[in-house]
């Protein structure tokens, strides 16, 4: 009897790179703007979470005979405000709120736009076209108006505020992630999930979601930044965080009678702002750099 020649052994498939240990963060590191931008976000989130501690007052300490003092006067770094405050500590606690608002925010908009985008692309037909014609509803309302509208008739506070601006957010996540699911749910590894007979939920969560996670981390950082400029501006037209539990909006909000007489009132928290959306900026868009020529090696 003629024996059966062994088969060769198969190689195992080389393991998948992640993002952080891949080319894509190798590409991350060489993008000076990218960098520059997270350096800037790092030291503005620290600088608000732990500046408060080394400063001699508090947020809501009144100085009256220190009122409208230029920045640089005794302690007061970023000088005070109309009832003799520090400008540093408001800030920083100011920081605090506008920068929790906007991560809140994200998470909560990604994760709608996610779970919409999930399951229109993926089971298509009459559900996903209901859901698609949903988030097109949405968007033919200005986001600004709509903003409005709903900060008008809520009580305001900074977990309403987080909520509201989530709602008007969530649409561009989910048809970034619809498009990507639809380009995914024909590829051989979901035909291979359905032949195992995995169900839907397996295949939308565990197989598809984490070959699109490249552009939902961009736009989830992208979302940050315009979070951080739609509380600012609700908030400087008086529909936001209320005082006195300061934000930049608000901050902004209180100067701006002061712009000739005070400018620094404005300055200081307009600055803020300008460095916390254009940090985060930078990174989103080294991100979707990254990852971009990532997905054409890919493809490739």
């Amino acid at each position: 009897m003629t024996a059966t020649p062994a088969s060769p052994p198969v190689a195992p498939l080389p393991p998948r790179e992640g993002f952080w240990q891949g080319r894509a963060m190798r590409r991350f590191r060489r993008n000076r703007l990218a960098l520059v931008g997270l350096v800037l976000i790092l030291v503005l989130g620290l600088a608000c979470f732990l500046g408060p501690w080394f400063l001699p007052f508090d947020e809501l300490y009144i100085d009256l005979r220190a009122r409208f003092a230029p920045p640089g006067t005794g302690a007061h770094m970023f000088g005070t405000d109309p009832l003799g405050r520090d400008i540093a500590a408001r800030l920083f606690v100011a920081g605090q709120t506008s920068l929790l608002v906007g991560f809140a925010a994200m998470v909560i908009s990604t994760v709608i736009g996610t779970l919409v985008g999930v399951i229109a692309g993926y089971l298509g037909g009459r559900t996903g076209a209901v859901l698609m014609r949903i988030v097109d509803a949405f968007l033919a309302f200005p986001a600004v108006f709509l903003l409005l509208v709903l900060a008008a008739f809520i009580k305001p506070s900074a977990a309403m505020i987080t909520l509201i601006i989530a709602v008007t957010s969530w649409m561009e996540v989910a048809r970034i992630v619809e498009a990507e699911v639809k380009s995914q749910r024909d590829r051989d590894f979901v035909l291979a999930a359905r032949m195992l007979g995995l169900s839907r939920m397996h295949i939308m969560f565990r197989e598809i979601l984490p070959n699109v996670m490249g552009p939902i981390v961009v736009a989830a950082t992208l979302t940050v930044a315009r979070a951080i400029l739609m509380e600012a501006y609700i908030s400087f037209l008086g529909y936001g965080i209320q005082p006195p539990l300061p934000s930049w909006g608000n901050m902004l909000n209180g100067a701006q009678q002061y712009l000739e007489s005070a400018p620094w009132l404005a300055i200081v928290p307009g600055v803020a702002i300008t460095l916390a959306v254009t940090a985060i900026n930078f990174i989103g868009d080294g991100l979707r750099d990254a990852l971009d020529a990532q997905a054409d090696q890919r493809a490739g």
